[in-house]
């Protein structure tokens, strides 16, 4: 590129020189070489020493971004260990529980699976209440508010509620019967 440039400026020059002189250019059949279009551009590396370099910092990040790997799988198994560990000993609190008092145990899943039936029936009302006012909540945020107001918290207290029970049931859940 520099070359076609250093070029064209040679031969602007000349007929800039030629001009001044009184020569005014003229139409001859006198062949010029024609001007590349292309030209050739050193690419290769200039010093390897720069590249070694580059490399050898490279290498160190590398080294360092897997020292940090290896500390975060350490605290991950210290994480999983202690979580592992702590519901291991609920579960054995439970259990513990249930075998000290077996009446209420099975009360409580008694109570359990009452309220289901009950959470059952009110979702069947929840569900036409949802269909029969669909269009409207769609349109109009009040009727939407006022639905989850009138119908949220109770379902989500009804669900702690099925829940707590049902821990404590005399029938242990499948990931308690696996830990024992």
């Amino acid at each position: 590129m520099m070359a076609l440039l250093s070029q064209l400026q040679d031969k602007h020059t000349s007929e800039t020189n030629s001009v001044e002189k009184g020569n005014l250019p003229t139409m001859s059949h006198s062949q010029h070489s024609p001007l590349p279009i292309f030209s050739q551009v050193d690419v290769s590396a200039g010093n390897t020493s720069e590249t070694t370099v580059s490399q050898l910092e490279q290498t160190e990040l590398l080294r360092e971004m897997l020292v940090s790997q290896d500390r975060t799988n350490e605290i991950l198994e210290e994480l999983v260990t202690v979580m592992a560990t702590s519901q291991k000993q609920r579960a054995q609190e439970l259990h513990q529980w249930r075998h000290a008092n077996p009446g209420l145990a099975e009360s409580c899943r008694e109570a359990a699976e009452s309220l289901s039936r009950v959470q059952v029936d009110y979702l069947e009302r929840i569900t036409e209440e949802i269909n029969d006012t669909a269009e409207d909540m769609a349109d109009g945020e009040f009727v939407l508010n006022e639905f989850v107001d009138r119908f949220g918290p109770r379902l989500a207290h009804l669900n702690s509620v099925i829940q707590v029970l049902a821990q404590l049931s005399s029938t242990p859940t499948a990931t308690t019967a696996q830990s024992h």
